[in-house]
C-alpha cells in the first residue's frame, strides 16, 4: 500500500465543471504554431460565499490573496504562449520560478493532458524578466497553480483545436470526425499525421483570435494521476544546473566579507592591496553592505576575506536582541476590546521566535556588467522587480538588463528577494569583470531573510456552552514587502514611509487570515513594528503563528466546556470540506487511541488557498525521548506519527502533492520544536544550519501518511504552503496535551542555545578540513 491513500478524482455534487466553458486565446504570428491566452475575470473569479454564517466571513473567505493575484495577473495572460515544434513537441516558457516544488512539472501535465501529447514531448522552461507582463511574473502565495490553470489549458487546447482544424484542411475532412492520441491526429479511414508535420502549416501570419472548450476532468488522462517530476533524472544524477553550475566566460569565484551587525556599512578597507596579493585573488570592492573579493576559487575567496581589514559603520538594528524586540511587540500589541463581564473567558499570549528561511542552496548568482548593459543569471521569484531596481542601481536602462531566471535549490520565500544577483551586479560593475557571487552559509543565517519574531494575543468569551467573541491580536516586526506585487510600482508604494509596508502588510494579513469557527464577534487585527531586519514572507507568512496561536486556544476551549477537543470542533466548524477532513483525519488516525502517559495526540485545522486540510500528530515526551543523546542535536520531543488530510479542490499531481505536504510537515515541526535563530547584539548568533535546528531524520515522523481527498472544487487551489500553519498547530497541541502545559512560546526549545556561535568578525567561519571526522 503506498503512503498516502487516493480516492478517484470526481466533481463534487452540484458543482459546475469549469472545464465545460468556452475560453478565449490567440493563435500568434509565427513560423510555427505558437499559441496564447486570454483570460476574463469570469474565468478566475472566485465562488461565492457558501452561506449565512453566525461568525461574519471575513475579507479572505470571499476574496483572498490568491484572487488578487489571479487578477492581477489577467489582462496580460495572452503575452505567454506555447510554441508547437515541427520534431512534434510544445514548448513553454513558465514566467514562475522553479525552485523545488515542482511547478515545471505540474505545468507540463496540463499541457500533455489539453494536448494529448507525451508528457516527455513537452518542455517547460522558466522565462526571463518580461516588464511587459507586469504582475503576470510573481512566484508566491502558493499561487502558481492556481494562476496558470485556466490560461496555460486554454492555450494548450487551442493548439490541439488548430492542429486538427490543419489536419482536417488538408484531408477535406470535418475536423470532428478526427481523434488525436500521443501527437497523432488520426481519421476513422486510417490516415494518420504528427504534430510535428502540422506545427508548419498550422502557424498563421496575423494574430487571430478564437475560443476553446476545455477537457472535463473525466477526459483527462495525466492530470489528477500520479507523475515523477519530469527533472527527477536531472537531479538525482547531478545534472540538474542551478546559477552555481553556470559556466559564463570569465565569471570568477566572489565572496563578500560582511559587517557584525544586520546591514553594517562599509566606513574603510584597510589592508585591500595586501589581502590583493593572496593566492588567486583578483579584485576587491567595497559595496553597500560589505567588501567582495574575486578569485580563482571559493576556497581563495574564503581565505580573503578572512583576512581583511575593515572598518565597519553602523546597521539598521545594533542594539537589538531577542528581549529588546519582545519588549517592543508587547508594548505595540493591540487591546483586547471585548470585556470580561457576563461571560467567562480565556485569555492568551504567544511568542514566535525568528526564523531563518535559509534554503538548501546557499544564495547563488552571475553578473556580467558592461558600460551599456548587463546580464544577470539567479534564481528570482519577482524578476520583474529585480530588473527595474537592477538597471537603476546600475543607471541603466531596464531595457539594456537581461535576467536570466534560473532553477532554485529551494526558496522558502527568500527569492521573493533579489539581494544576491543585486549584489553581483553591484561587484560586477565595480570590477569591471564578470563575477559568480556566493553567499557563505553564515551570510544566508546572519544576513539572510527571516520570518519575523511576533506576539499572538488572544481573548474567546463563552457562556451557555457557545463562544461569544474570539479576538486575536497579531503583533510582528514589520514583514518586508518591498518587492510589492513583482513590479516597481506596487514595489515601491510598499516601501513608502507613511503608510507604505504597514499598508501592503494589512492587506496581505486580510486577504489571507480567517478563523475557520462559529465562534460570535470575531476579529483578528495585524500590528507591526518598523525594526529593520532583513524580513520576508517566508512560508505561509502569518498563518503559522496564527494559526498555531488559534488551534491551541481552541483546545483550552474545548477543556473548559467539558468537551474533546475533536467534538468542540465539529460542534464550532462552519466549513463542510474542513469538516470532511477532520472527519477523515479521526476515522485514519484513531483520533482519541490509548496511549502511554506522556505521549498524545494532536489536532489542527487550517483553510487558505481555496484548500482545506487537517493534520493529526503524535508526540512523544516521555523522560526517555526527551533526554535521549544525539551528537550536535538538542533534542526534546519526538513527533513519531503524522496524518495529512488534503483538500486541494484537485490534484493535479497527487504525487507532487504528497511530498509538498510532508515537507509542510517538517517546516511544521521544526517550528514547533527546535528551529529558531537567536538575535544579540544586532545579528543572529546562528551561522550554519549545524546552529540551526530544522527538522532532523532523528526528529521526523517515523509514520508518515498523506490521505489526499475526492475533487471537490474541479479546480486547483494552493498547495505548497497548505500544511505549515496546521501541522505547527497540530504538533503544539499534542505537546500541551502530552505534558499537560500549554505552551506559549515557540519553538519550545528556543532558550536552550545547544551550540558554540561562530565569531561575529570574519563574517565567514573557515573552511571546513574535518570532513573524515563526520564520516560513517
Amino acid at each position: 500500500m503506498p503512503a498516502h491513500r487516493r480516492a478517484p478524482l470526481r466533481a463534487a455534487p452540484g458543482r459546475r465543471d469549469m472545464g465545460r466553458r468556452r475560453f478565449l486565446g490567440y493563435l500568434l504570428a509565427a513560423p510555427t504554431l505558437a499559441v496564447a491566452a486570454g483570460v476574463t475575470w469570469e474565468s478566475i473569479k472566485p465562488d461565492s460565499a457558501e452561506a449565512a454564517i453566525p461568525s461574519a466571513p471575513a475579507p479572505e473567505e470571499a476574496f483572498d490573496l490568491g484572487d488578487l493575484q489571479d487578477l492581477a495577473a489577467a489582462p496580460t495572460s495572452h503575452l505567454i504562449s506555447i510554441q508547437v515544434n515541427s520534431d512534434g513537441t510544445a514548448s513553454f516558457a513558465v514566467p514562475r520560478a522553479e525552485v523545488g516544488q515542482g511547478m515545471t512539472t505540474a505545468v507540463a501535465m496540463m499541457i500533455a493532458d489539453e494536448m494529448d501529447l507525451p508528457l516527455d514531448k513537452v518542455t517547460v522552461t522558466l522565462a526571463d524578466a518580461r516588464p511587459e507582463l507586469v504582475f503576470n511574473q510573481l512566484t508566491g502565495g502558493s499561487n502558481s497553480m492556481r494562476s496558470l490553470w485556466v490560461p496555460v489549458r486554454t492555450a494548450a487546447a487551442i493548439a490541439r483545436q488548430r492542429l486538427v482544424d490543419t489536419a482536417a484542411a488538408q484531408w477535406k475532412v470535418p475536423a470532428s470526425e478526427l481523434s488525436t492520441k500521443g501527437g497523432v491526429v488520426t481519421h476513422p479511414s486510417g490516415k494518420t499525421t504528427t504534430y510535428g508535420s502540422l506545427a508548419v502549416p498550422a502557424a498563421v501570419s496575423t494574430l487571430t483570435s478564437t475560443s476553446v472548450l476545455l477537457k472535463p476532468s473525466s477526459q483527462f488522462t495525466i492530470l489528477g494521476r500520479p507523475q515523477n517530476r519530469i527533472d527527477a533524472l536531472d537531479i538525482v544524477t547531478g545534472r540538474k544546473t542551478f546559477a552555481m553550475d553556470l559556466e559564463i566566460p570569465n565569471a570568477k569565484p566572489t565572496m563578500v566579507r560582511r559587517p557584525p551587525t544586520i546591514n553594517g556599512t562599509v566606513t574603510s578597507v584597510n589592508n585591500a592591496d595586501e589581502v590583493k596579493k593572496l593566492p588567486g585573488i583578483t579584485d576587491i570592492a567595497a559595496i553597500t553592505h560589505g567588501v567582495a573579493v574575486r578569485g580563482e576559487t571559493f576556497g581563495q575567496c574564503i581565505d580573503a576575506i578572512r583576512a581583511l581589514d575593515v572598518t565597519w559603520g553602523p546597521g539598521t538594528v545594533d542594539d537589538e536582541s531577542d528581549d529588546t524586540v519582545l519588549a517592543k511587540l508587547k508594548a505595540a500589541a493591540l487591546p483586547l476590546a471585548v470585556p470580561k463581564l457576563l461571560t467567562s473567558s480565556i485569555d492568551a499570549e504567544f511568542t514566535f521566535a525568528f526564523a531563518s528561511n535559509s534554503p538548501l542552496e546557499p544564495d547563488c548568482a552571475v553578473a556580467d556588467v558592461r558600460r551599456d548593459r548587463a546580464e544577470i543569471w539567479a534564481s528570482l521569484k519577482v524578476p520583474i522587480d529585480a530588473q527595474e531596481e537592477i538597471a537603476q542601481m546600475l543607471g541603466l536602462p531596464t531595457s539594456a538588463v537581461t535576467i536570466h531566471v534560473t532553477q532554485g535549490g529551494g526558496s522558502f520565500g527568500r527569492h521573493l528577494f533579489h539581494d544576491v544577483a543585486a549584489e553581483a551586479a553591484e561587484a560586477s560593475q565595480k570590477m569591471g569583470k564578470p563575477v559568480k557571487l556566493m553567499w557563505s552559509r553564515t551570510d544566508d543565517f546572519r544576513q539572510g531573510r527571516t520570518h519575523p519574531m511576533c506576539l499572538a494575543q488572544i481573548r474567546a468569551t463563552y457562556a451557555g456552552g457557545n463562544v461569544v467573541s474570539y479576538e486575536q491580536r497579531h503583533t510582528s516586526v514589520q514583514t518586508d514587502f518591498s518587492h510589492g506585487l513583482g513590479e516597481m510600482i506596487t514595489a515601491t508604494a510598499a516601501k513608502a514611509p507613511i503608510a507604505g509596508n504597514l499598508s501592503f502588510a494589512q492587506t496581505i494579513f486580510e486577504l489571507t487570515q480567517s478563523s475557520p469557527y462559529n465562534f460570535g464577534v470575531t476579529t483578528q487585527l495585524l500590528n507591526e513594528v518598523p525594526l529593520t531586519f532583513n524580513t520576508g514572507s517566508m512560508r505561509n507568512i502569518y498563518s503559522p503563528n496564527v494559526v498555531c496561536a488559534q488551534e491551541l486556544v481552541v483546545d483550552q476551549l474545548a477543556a473548559k466546556m467539558g468537551q474533546d477537543a475533536v467534538d468542540f470542533r465539529r460542534a464550532f466548524l462552519r466549513d463542510d470540506r474542513l469538516k470532511a477532513v477532520l472527519e477523515k483525519a479521526v476515522d485514519v488516525g484513531d483520533w482519541g487511541k490509548s496511549l502511554p502517559d506522556g505521549v498524545a495526540q494532536g489536532i489542527g485545522l487550517h483553510s487558505e488557498y481555496r484548500g482545506a486540510i487537517a493534520v493529526l500528530a503524535e508526540v512523544d515526551c516521555r523522560p526517555e525521548t526527551v533526554n535521549r543523546k544525539i551528537r550536535d542535536a538538542v533534542t526534546g520531543p519526538r513527533v513519531t506519527k503524522a496524518l495529512i488530510v488534503v483538500d486541494p479542490g484537485l490534484a493535479i499531481n497527487p504525487r507532487g502533492l504528497e511530498a509538498q505536504m510532508i515537507g509542510g510537515m517538517n517546516d511544521g515541526i521544526a517550528m514547533a520544536l527546535t528551529s529558531s535563530l537567536h538575535i544579540k547584539n544586532g545579528i543572529p548568533l546562528e551561522g550554519s544550519w549545524d546552529n540551526y535546528f530544522y527538522t532532523r531524520q532523528w526528529n521526523t515522523p517515523l509514520e508518515m501518511q498523506v490521505v489526499i481527498m475526492p475533487t471537490t472544487t474541479g479546480k486547483p487551489g494552493g498547495a505548497g504552503e497548505l500544511a505549515v500553519a496546521p501541522a505547527f498547530a497540530a504538533v503544539a497541541c499534542a505537546y500541551a496535551r502530552a505534558t499537560g502545559t500549554m505552551p506559549t512560546s515557540f519553538p519550545i526549545n528556543h532558550n536552550t542555545l545547544g551550540f558554540e556561535p561562530y565569531p561575529a568578525e570574519p563574517s565567514s567561519p573557515q573552511s571546513p578540513t574535518d570532513g573524515l571526522d563526520y564520516a560513517y
